[in-house]
């Protein structure tokens, strides 16, 4: 594999393998919208998730990949691949604040539950930046395995987990120290994880022809224990509600796999675009946004599918353009307790 022009190429069934985003969500007049990376275009849109329309489009850095959100919902974080560099923007005014250099290719962000560190995977570097959000200066620098490019962070803000693609691993980084405490082997190309609300597992997408899986790490011990078949290179997940659901796009085969974290295994298929890359859901539960990147046609295609997980079938579809590849929705403007969750459609 080489990185050319801000994606992945692999032989075997695929042939090409988007970088994808990490994700990112804001708080803006208590609307809820869904923000999302466009690599040829070099801009983030925004989208408002009551209408399915695109209100908004921020212009960022070369090649935007990954995207994370202050808690408050002030700030976004978005990694800028060809610029290697991070871009803050004011998410009230959409605009951008600040430009923060990193380390070569920043891919994946996330950011700590306080709030007060971002979490950046330069995937050329190896190593992964630690930016305080205080200054927007970067404080730390830490080594990880080859090629780290997706990250998420424990809900205690304790762990950091990153996805090393060309080790098969997954560095774990204690913030405390921001040293390396574990390494965990998972399958082949292992790309964007999440972590269940509760933080007992991690779940790992294994993009590569052979593996064409997910490997389920507990987070107490960090070993894997469960791997699970789902489409055909997989590329990112996301938890649905309390944990109950793990939803994976699948690039290669243009579907999204659902999984029973309970029993972890894939009681769902749905088919949705070309490419389909990230894939973000609503803090209610009651809908599922799947970017389709289009690498056959990237700068006319672009595409939202939007999921109803109650039925988990397609019931919009959003034209965006170009190839988008990140998404995230905005957190709600209070936490949601687990009835009022059921009642507006969560699991």
């Amino acid at each position: 594999m080489k990185h050319t022009k801000g994606w992945h190429f692999e032989t075997g069934a695929c042939l090409g393998l988007l970088l994808i985003v990490g994700l990112f969500a804001i708080v803006a007049q208590g609307q809820t919208s869904a923000y999302v990376t466009n690599p040829p275009f070099e801009t983030v849109q925004v989208i408002d998730v009551a209408t399915n329309k695109v209100t908004a489009s921020v212009g960022v850095g070369r090649a935007p990949f990954g995207v994370a959100i202050t808690p408050d919902g002030t700030r976004a974080y978005v990694t800028n691949q060809f610029s290697a560099t991070v871009s803050v923007i004011n998410t009230k005014k959409n605009k951008v604040i600040a430009t923060i250099g990193v380390g070569e290719y920043p891919s994946g962000v996330a950011i700590t539950p306080n709030g007060r560190r971002a979490y950046v995977a330069n995937g050329i570097s190896n190593s992964v930046s630690v930016i305080n959000t205080d200054d927007n200066n970067v404080v730390d620098t830490v080594p990880v395995g080859t090629g780290p490019l997706g990250v998420a962070i424990s809900r205690d803000g304790r762990r950091v987990y990153v996805t090393d693609e060309y080790a098969n691993a997954v560095s774990v980084i204690d913030t405390a120290s921001n040293t390396v405490v574990a390494t965990v082997g998972v399958g082949d190309l292992p790309f964007l994880l999440a972590i269940t609300p509760d933080g007992r597992r991690a779940y790992v997408p294994n993009f590569a022809k052979e593996s064409h899986s997910v490997s389920v790490i507990d987070t107490a011990d960090n070993t894997v224990i469960a791997t699970v078949e789902v489409g055909a290179n997989p590329l990112a997940v996301a938890i649905a509600g309390n944990g109950e659901r793990a939803y994976v796009t699948n690039g290669g085969d243009n579907s999204v796999s659902v999984i029973d974290t309970d029993i972890n295994s894939v009681i769902a298929n749905i088919k949705v675009g070309e490419f389909p890359t990230d894939v973000a859901i609503t803090a209610n539960g009651r809908r599922a946004y799947v970017t389709n990147s289009y690498l056959t046609n990237p700068m006319n295609q672009g595409s939202i599918s939007v999921i109803d997980p109650r039925r988990n079938r397609v019931v919009a579809t959003i034209n965006v353009g170009g190839s988008p590849v990140g998404i995230a929705i905005t957190p709600p403007r209070r936490p949601l307790h687990d009835s009022e969750q059921w009642e507006e459609g969560g699991w």
